[in-house]
């Protein structure tokens, strides 16, 4: 039986910006940040990595990449001289390790350690399309302190009450903690199980973030380097709390409801898999600053194209009308579209900008990520 068989439906907030049908949840970018003060230089030299350069010289990755504007930190040339700025007094800085877990990117455990993409693909040696896998074990340099253990807001000790469709990671994705935690906490032993009604003890999960409707802020206003309008991040943050409390299915429910939705439309099961898993991981209670909501991160107005196509109004909160909308979208660009990477550019940028201005060099990014888990899921 589907999970939303028991669920209660629920408003959808609207507002939103911008012209794509999404936002990436893992864009390259390089964030940026104040100036540091007495610079130094240094010259590449061969077998270089701007990780080593980092630790040689005592500065951050992501500093090295920042002050050089390094659009891939993983490719330096010998005898090319570098910026290598000076830390910050004061600053708390500090070189972490970190086990990716299902649903995670890039760029949301960038965001999570206080560190930017570009300093974690050049510690890690991930090259541009900046692919990850569950388990891998990863260097994060300059992630501030405190902010190491997957979340940047206040740690705290919360229970939880387990829900139709969940899983322990998606429950650790939620609320900011880990699989491994949770699992200890609770004694659940190596095979992880929970059932329907069981509280569990939640160590390390981000105040505000265990499914309550209490109003707090569980989505930010800012996603590489664009601020969002109040009305949108609000927007988000009540679409955030409402699923939270809805329930959602659980990753491979969302996975298995794509590639059957994906069959359905004719469109290429490889093809969406990758897209929804670039945006979200199949994690349906994600939602972006821009108000991008669920497992394809649709925008409420995308939302209504979408409905267009398919003749029937579609609840973007809903878990099946999420993915029929993300797909319909897809299938409408890889129709107009001159090749599948413009199609995959227009879900990402918006077809009429990538017509317009060609590819960003961000969406370049997003385009071979895409493509690279196409052939992951094939």
């Amino acid at each position: 039986m589907s999970v939303t068989a028991n669920r209660r439906p629920v408003a959808l907030r609207r507002a939103a910006s911008g012209t794509g049908a999404t936002l990436a949840l893992a864009a390259v970018t390089v964030a940026a940040g104040s100036p540091a003060q007495a610079d130094d230089s240094y010259t590449v030299r061969p077998g270089d990595t701007v990780s080593h350069i980092a630790a040689r010289t005592g500065a951050t990755a992501a500093a090295i990449a920042q002050a050089n504007h390094l659009a891939d930190p993983s490719r330096i040339l010998a005898g090319q001289v570098l910026t290598i700025p000076s830390r910050t007094a004061g600053s708390t800085a500090t070189t972490a390790r970190y086990t990716v877990r299902p649903g995670d990117t890039v760029s949301a455990i960038a965001a999570r350690s206080g560190t930017t993409v570009a300093a974690v693909i050049a510690a890690n040696g991930l090259g541009s399309n900046a692919l990850i896998r569950i388990g891998q074990v990863l260097t994060i340099p300059g992630a501030s302190s405190g902010a190491t253990s997957g979340t940047s807001a206040p740690a705290t000790t919360s229970a939880y009450t387990v829900r139709s469709g969940d899983t322990v990671s998606a429950i650790a994705a939620r609320t900011g903690s880990s699989i491994a935690a949770i699992v200890q906490a609770n004694r659940l032993g190596p095979s992880a199980l929970i059932r329907i009604g069981q509280r569990l003890t939640i160590p390390g999960a981000t105040a505000g973030s265990t499914g309550s409707s209490s109003g707090a802020s569980l989505v930010g206003d800012t996603f590489a380097g664009r601020t969002y309008a109040r009305d949108v991040v609000d927007a988000a943050n009540a679409n955030k709390h409402a699923l939270l409390a809805a329930g959602v299915p659980s990753t491979a429910q969302m996975q298995a409801k794509v590639i059957a939705t994906a069959r359905t439309y004719g469109l290429d099961p490889a093809l969406a898999q990758a897209i929804a898993f670039q945006e979200s991981g199949f994690n349906h209670t994600s939602v972006s600053p821009a108000n991008a909501i669920g497992t394809m991160q649709v925008i409420p107005t995308s939302g209504d194209w979408a409905s267009g196509l398919v003749g029937r109004d579609l609840n973007l909160l809903d878990p099946d009308d999420n993915v029929t909308a993300g797909v319909v979208i897809l299938k409408a660009l890889v129709r107009v579209s001159p090749d599948v990477p413009s199609a995959i550019a227009g879900y990402y940028q918006g077809a009429a900008s990538v017509r317009k201005y060609g590819m960003f060099a961000d969406t370049r990014g997003y385009v071979a990520n895409v493509q690279a888990l196409m052939a992951r899921f094939g």
